[in-house]
């Protein structure tokens, strides 16, 4: 009896064990909400400074209203100037920022709907720490249109980053791009 008492509780634990860690990795899972068909843009109208991308016509890009659970993120350069390749003025405050200013968009889930309009979060990656705030949305939802400067959609997991951050990040001018970072609401 001892035994048979052993494997049932054995096997609860591993039946526990499986499904707290799925539970985990679902959490973890942002599935996508859509798809949408890049256009031509309109001639002048894709600024291409920082290495931004335009909309290839006719290319599939996915679309999500969700972001990952844990914080990991992709890093990227952005111009929140006006003029620059961020496309219009910030959605938090309806202003263009100096890329000299730690300023950062976050993804759709992220971004919360504005939840976390001008609130400063942590940056770390490269060693460094950095605090930056939130002045923008990196649209994982649309694209591809005079909205978006006629870019395809962000993806899920971007802190799209002024110069200013990749500077205190201590990362060299020619590595400016993407770098995996992770991220979190800095302490007021």
């Amino acid at each position: 009896m001892n035994s048979f008492l052993s494997f049932n509780v054995l096997l609860v634990l591993v039946l526990l064990t499986a499904i707290l860690l799925s539970r985990g990795v679902e959490a973890q899972t942002c599935k996508p909400s859509g798809k949408l068909i890049g256009v031509k843009p309109p001639p002048g109208e894709c600024n291409t400074d920082f290495d931004a991308d335009c909309c290839k016509p006719g290319k599939s890009y996915t679309t999500y209203k969700c972001s990952p659970t844990d914080r990991r993120a992709v890093l990227t350069l952005n111009d929140f100037q006006e003029g620059g390749d961020g496309g219009g003025a910030s959605a938090c405050d309806g202003k263009f920022h100096s890329n000299n200013s730690p300023v950062v968009a976050l993804s759709t889930g992220w971004f919360k709907n504005g939840k976390r309009c001008l609130r400063k979060i942590t940056i770390k990656g490269n060693g460094r720490s950095v605090v930056a705030k939130v002045v923008d949305e990196c649209d994982s939802a649309m694209g591809c249109d005079e909205e978006h400067g006629y870019q395809p959609p962000c993806r899920n997991n971007i802190v799209d980053a002024s110069p200013a951050v990749w500077k205190a990040l201590g990362v060299p001018r020619k590595k400016w791009g993407e770098l995996n970072i992770t991220w979190g609401d800095a302490q007021s």
